[in-house]
This record gives C-alpha cells, structure tokens and sequence, in this order.
C-alpha cells in the first residue's frame, strides 16, 4: 500500500467518528509518521480523546487514557516492581506507558514530578525503573491535553517539556453542519463503538522510511533556518526557536509532502507547518506580553517578512 493510500483510508475511517477535522487528522499522521508527539489545547468536549481512540482503532494499536491529577506518581505512569511471594522474586508491572498510543488528558494537573516521567518515555523511547530499562513499543505516540482556560490548581509545563512535542494544535468547536452531522450520528450509539482497524498499524514504520527521502531543496533548508534564525533575534521574544524546533519543522515538511504523494517539499507545506511546529517553543518578554503580543501573532509577522531566497538564475551555455 502506498504512503497516500494508506493516509486516505486512515483519515476516512477516523471522519467517521470525528467530522469537520481532516486537517488536525492529517497532522496527527504526519506525527506518528515522524515518531513525535502532540500537544492539543483545547477546552473539553471537543474530541480530543475520541480522536486518539479512534486513530488507534483505525491502526488496530493498543491505546490507553491516563488521567493526569495532582496526586498522580511517576511510578503510576512507568511501572513498578511488585515482590512475588510465591516466586521470591520481583515482578514488574507495566505502567500505561506501554502502549502504542497514549493520551495524557489535562497533563498541566500533574504535579512536575510525574510530568518529568514522560520526559524519557518521550524522547528516549524507554523508561527505566529501579535501575532496569525497559524499552517501549513502536510506533509511540503521546497525545497530550491541557485546558487553556481553566488554570486553578495546575501546573504549566516546563520548556524543556514543551520543546519535546513535535506539534500543538486545537481542534475547535465543529461548524452547525458537522455538529448536527455529530448529533445524528450518536442517536443510537456512538460510532468509536463498531470502528475497526482498515490498516495494518505495523506497515506504518516501513511507510515512515519512505518520509526521508523525499527531497529538500537547498533554498528551502536556507528558508527554514532563516525563519528559526527570525526568532532567536526578534525583540518581542525571549527565547527563540532552538535546533529541534527546525529539525521539527523540516521532518514534517518531508512527512506532508509524502502524504500527499509528492516526493518534493513546497514552500507552502513549511509555511502550513511553521506555526504548529515552532509556535509553542517560543517565549514572550514579559513587556511583549502587556502589549497582548503571543508567539503566534510573532510568529505570523516573521513568516510574512522572511523572504524565500531562490537564488539567481545562472544563463545556460551554449
């Protein structure tokens, strides 16, 4: 099956559950396709874990919802070892980490300790226990929430965490269409309930070879650097865009573009990407903040005033 082919099912299947939303869809593959992660900031009721279940569903993964909340342990998400008195011996017990798909629902309630418990799970793929390492399955995705309206009683993630998401995105409230399209379609049942798995999740790892080698011009790699370099010196920010942000934003490009069956990135896929991928790894001077300034609206004027140097044309020989 074809990277594209593979995309159309997956995302049609997922419609079925989750109507008006085929590009946070899009961008949920792109991620799995990239081995990253997504933040999604949104206020509840809106489908955040009805689109992680029906994703898994649709891959035939395992997929397991970790409520966060204040008393919540690290052990609580890794695992812990359990003595066995019938053998003697200490067994360990998996913590909802190990799953292909997990969502970490309102991550900003858990206190920085258990926050930090997904650090290595999330980068390095692995969690370590009492001195053990246990590696994770692949593929691996955290899908993590938080409300960006309530703040009582949370904790904002730090940005070395929030740096080790590959996207942020919002799903947003359906148009009247969609939402009535939702409510015929609950009449009955809900349809996460009879959705089944269309493709093979395991063939994902192969397609995600295919993501490398699709091309990236010179002048592009030039235009995603100018664009990181816009951040690191804009006088509304005080912190820019570090090397895994552009790393970020050049693996996406590659993963749309082949999802859309081109094996070349286009300007306008780094200019699509650019704002899910950098956006969240930006901080504001606390002036800037006054003035109502925020990363995105920075991060807009950087993209409109950042030219795409192509070059000049060299005149051929005759």
């Amino acid at each position: 099956m074809t990277l594209p082919t593979f995309a159309n099912t997956f995302i049609q299947n997922i419609e079925t559950v989750i109507l008006g939303k085929r590009a946070q869809i899009e961008l949920m593959l792109v991620a799995l396709l990239c081995q990253g992660h997504i933040l999604i900031e949104d206020v509840p009721g809106t489908g955040k874990t009805m689109l992680a279940r029906a994703a898994a569903a649709s891959l035939g993964l395992r997929f397991k919802r970790l409520q966060c909340t204040p008393d919540l342990l690290p052990n609580d998400i890794t695992g812990v070892n359990i003595f066995n008195q019938q053998t003697s011996q200490f067994e360990f017990r998996p913590g909802p980490v190990f799953v292909n798909i997990l969502l970490a629902d309102e991550i900003n309630r858990a206190t920085p300790r258990a926050q930090a418990a997904l650090l290595e799970a999330m980068q390095e793929r692995q969690v370590t226990v009492d001195g053990v390492t246990h590696p994770l399955a692949a593929p691996f995705l955290v899908l993590a929430t938080q409300n960006p309206i309530e703040f009582e009683g949370t904790f904002p993630l730090p940005e070395a965490q929030l740096d080790r998401f590959l996207l942020r995105l919002t799903l947003g409230y359906p148009d009247e269409r969609d939402e009535i399209g939702v409510l015929r379609g609950q009449r009955k049942q809900h349809p996460i309930e009879t959705l089944g798995a269309v493709v093979n999740g395991a063939e994902l790892l192969e397609l995600a070879a295919q993501v490398s080698e699709v091309h990236v011009d010179e002048t592009l790699e030039r235009y995603i650097l100018a664009l990181v370099a816009a951040t690191r010196t804009h006088s509304d920010l005080a912190l820019g865009v570090s090397p895994r942000g552009s790393l970020a934003l050049y693996k996406t490009s590659q993963a749309l573009a082949a999802l859309r069956g081109r094996d070349y990135v286009l300007p306008d896929d780094i200019k699509l990407l650019a704002p899910y991928t950098l956006a969240h790894r930006l901080i504001l001077k606390p002036e800037s903040q006054l003035r109502a300034r925020t990363p995105l609206t920075v991060l807009t004027e950087i993209l409109e005033r950042t030219p795409l140097d192509v070059g000049e044309l060299q005149p051929t020989k005759t």
